[in-house]
């Protein structure tokens, strides 16, 4: 126990002989150092204990008490009382007042008048404390109170602490409104209950007989309700969504949350929707160390609409499942499951499921296996396609099963080589696919021998690939089975250059890369041979330097053919980073290509179309990436790409891309995210993502995908956002199109409390998923320090 002025007092000494005689000494030593200078090594900053987060409890009870003030007394090791500037300080835990009386036996503190206290960066002042100061018991009356983790504060008549982690506040205001000064101040929302209940260990806040309020306008009555204290997890009813569309009508549901355990939770979110009856859904998600999965189900008892019970289904899982036998060891496996009702599923729920095509919904199983050079796996897939009458689909093939080994050594003598083998049964409805079903086996043997340096490479190539086909019915020609081997010879060389280079005012590593691809496949007729898995290859800057035209197994493209092609890049010299990057690339075909595709014709173009490139990245707030397939012979672009984005900053974003695949589409795409109060020159503060630019500013966020051939929208998504600072309030219109007549309508609104709930239908998933680089108004990314409040 110290007194300031004491403190102060004993600072000071008296300079005796000795300290006289020391200062001599110290004072030549510097002289000496002065006059040859020694270099000494720089102070080196460590970690210390001391400004730990969190302190231990055994470690808090071993750590002394401080007290101050103007005026001390009491009786050794039983009592103190300071009077005038009292302040007590021990770990965490700073308790300031005008009287403190402290009961050390008891580890007991009292203290009145003008009362402050703060733990771990959790703020109360009010006027009378009683507190056991390790255990954190006691009570505090006639509080105002601010936590440290979401900003929160409010009043109360009494806080009832129960230990360091859970208090109980009676009579309570709750909101995370910054406070104005001055005594009309009344805060945007607001929380009043007759008690909350706070959990710092499970960080989650249990309000009772509360309301709360918005704009001075009670909107919500809440016998009891639980709320987050921070971003952690937590089991019970989360916020109701309410949405409406053109098709389900007003859509309500009021989800309910089980926290399960720190690996596993579970979601039940029943909806109301008025055109069609209640729809029961629910989700399960778990994470192992060897393994993690989802699964989602819904069902609609009796859709008012269709007439009929309406449900869908999801399930992923990927892991690893140890066999315990020796040789085999530890199995991959990979479930990816969709099954729903019915053929209109896709039209009535456009959302309802994760698959890519929402017609082709894929029920795909495998298990993998790897040791070494060989890898293997066995695998299922099966389709459902939901038909549509006026626009059907060929179904793609189901496979059950598919068996694939592969066997690969790389640099034995300088040669690599492999070895794949794959058997798959392909199941479709022959009166769909207008082909048989077959037993296919394939199997491709490849060497190479690769030479390279820094400046070039040089990397001839030998294949061969063999398939057998085993038929159910006869083909054409009355044949049940067929057989195909195809050799396939290439050669893939390249050259390296570089060079300063200095462009617009900055300097670059300048490279220049010719490239030069030659491959060869005899012609095998194969017109007669059914497709089951192979499609033509994209035509870009990946596919255009491969030996096949053609993707999957069932084409293997005769080819004589030369692919000549150049890139240049500017690299930072200083960090290797891409600048910009041009390319241009273009095939000289000898020989006429005959193999195709069923119902295509032979390509007897000797030069192919030119394919140009440009990627620019010269400024971190710009990037331009673009592809165009130019026809030499007509002066016309077949198929162009052409994408950028601006993003000067978090929340500003803007991305555009246009896309032209001639005769077929032609299609504008832009998608942003802007704060409009930069139109009347109001930029805000860019304090980093998570936190906005300031409350009172508006943001407009969308996607537009417009079709430039057919003049109309095809999906749209358009909505604002505004940030009051402790509420956000969002209005989005979601247009996505069902057929070429028809398109589904929704309307998502929402008022998000900050650090509290939100209530509506929450658009933040639909806006994170259609806009690249759109930023969450408020997303807590670190907590925040128990010393960012400090006492």
């Amino acid at each position: 126990m110290q007194d300031k002025k004491h403190r102060a007092r004993r600072a000071r000494f008296a300079l005796t002989p000795v300290a006289l005689v020391a200062f001599a000494l110290l004072h030549s030593h510097a002289s000496a150092q002065a006059v040859v200078p020694v270099e000494e090594a720089p102070l080196q900053l460590k970690r210390t204990p001391l400004l730990a987060e969190e302190i231990p409890s055994i470690v808090r009870k071993e750590q002394p008490s401080f007290v101050y003030g103007n005026r001390l007394s009491g009786r050794s090791d039983l009592e103190t009382v300071v009077e005038g500037n009292a302040e007590m300080r021990k770990g965490d835990t700073v308790i300031r007042a005008d009287r403190l009386e402290y009961y050390q036996p008891d580890d007991l503190a009292k203290a009145r008048g003008n009362v402050h206290l703060n733990k771990a960066g959790n703020i109360y002042d009010g006027s009378l404390l009683e507190l056991k100061v390790d255990a954190f018991e006691g009570f505090f009356t006639e509080a105002n109170y601010q936590f440290l983790k979401n900003g929160a504060h409010g009043e109360a008549d009494r806080v009832d602490f129960i230990d360091d982690k859970r208090a109980i506040i009676r009579n309570a205001s709750y909101t995370t409104c910054k406070r104005y000064p001055g005594p009309s101040w009344m805060p945007d929302w607001i929380l009043r209950a007759a008690s909350i209940r706070l959990d710092n260990e499970e960080e989650v806040g249990q309000a009772e007989g509360a309301v709360l309020t918005f704009k001075g306008v009670p909107v919500l009555p809440i016998p009891s309700i639980s709320f987050p204290l921070s971003e952690k997890r937590k089991s019970g009813f989360l916020p109701p969504t309410i949405a409406i569309d053109n098709v389900n009508g007003l859509d309500l549901s009021i989800p309910y949350y089980w926290n399960i355990a720190p690996n596993r939770d579970a979601t039940i979110f029943p909806a109301l929707m008025t055109k069609r009856g209640v729809d029961l859904a629910g989700e399960f998600r778990y994470l192992e160390s060897d393994y993690r999965g989802e699964m989602r189900a819904n069902v609609l008892p009796d859709d008012k609409l269709r007439g009929r019970t309406r449900w869908g289904f999801s399930n992923t899982h990927t892991g690893a499942l140890a066999t315990g036998i020796n040789g085999l060891g530890t199995l991959g496996i990979n479930v990816a499951l969709n099954r729903v009702s019915d053929d209109n599923y896709w039209r009535d729920f456009s959302r309802g499921t994760t698959s890519l095509t929402q017609r082709l919904l894929s029920n795909d199983a495998s298990l993998s296996w790897g040791a070494g050079n060989l890898s293997a796996y066995v695998r299922t897939l099966k389709w459902q396609v939901l038909q549509d009458v006026s626009a059907p689909i060929v179904p793609p093939y189901d496979r059950m099963p598919q068996l694939a080994a592969r066997y690969a050594r790389f640099g034995v003598g300088g040669f690599d080589f492999s070895l794949d083998a794959d058997y798959t049964q392909f199941e479709a409805a022959r009166a769909l696919t207008g082909q048989p079903n077959a037993k296919r086996t394939f199997m491709l043997a490849q060497i190479s021998r690769p030479w390279q340096a820094p400046g070039w490479f040089f990397t001839p190539k030998m294949q061969l690939h063999t398939t057998n086909y085993q038929f159910d019915v006869p083909l054409l020609n009355g044949a049940t089975t067929a057989s195909r081997t195809l050799p396939t010879f290439s050669l893939d060389s390249g050259l390296v250059f570089e060079r300063d280079a200095s462009y617009f005012g900055r300097n670059f590593r300048q490279t220049l890369e010719p490239r030069a691809f030659y491959v060869y496949t005899p012609y095998r007729n194969q017109s007669l041979l059914p497709n089951y898995d192979s499609g033509a290859n994209d035509f870009n800057f990946a596919t255009i330097y491969t030996e096949n035209a053609f993707a999957g197994n069932d084409r293997i493209s005769d080819s004589n053919l030369l692919t000549v092609g150049a890139t240049t890049r500017l690299l930072d010299p200083d960090t290797g980073a891409e600048a910009a990057r041009f390319g241009v690339a273009q095939r000289l075909r000898f020989k006429d290509q005959n193999v195709t595709l069923p119902g295509g014709a032979p390509v007897s173009e000797r030069l192919s179309d030119l394919l140009v490139g440009a990627a620019v990245n010269l400024d971190s707030k710009w990037s331009i990436d673009s592809t165009v397939q130019f026809n030499p012979k007509t002066s016309r672009s077949i198929r162009s790409t052409i994408g950028g984005r601006y993003a000067p900053g978090n929340y500003r974003v803007v991305n555009a891309a246009y896309r032209m695949q001639r005769g077929s589409s032609e299609q504008l795409d832009v998608g942003w995210q802007w704060p409009l109060n930069d139109l009347w020159g109001d930029k805000g503060t860019d304090r980093g993502a998570g936190v906005g630019l300031g409350e009172g500013r508006w943001y407009s966020v969308g996607r537009m995908n417009y079709s430039l051939r057919d003049k109309k929208l095809v999906d749209s998504i358009i909505g604002f956002e505004y940030d009051a600072g402790c509420w956000i309030g969002r209005v989005v219109v979601e247009r996505l199109q069902s057929s070429t007549t028809t398109a589904n309508k929704k309307i998502m609104f929402q008022l998000e409390f900050v650090g509290f709930t939100r209530l509506g239908s929450n658009p933040l998933q639909t806006l994170k998923d259609n806009i690249p680089r759109y930023q969450y108004l408020r997303e807590q990314t670190v907590s925040p320090s128990r010393f960012s409040n400090y006492d």
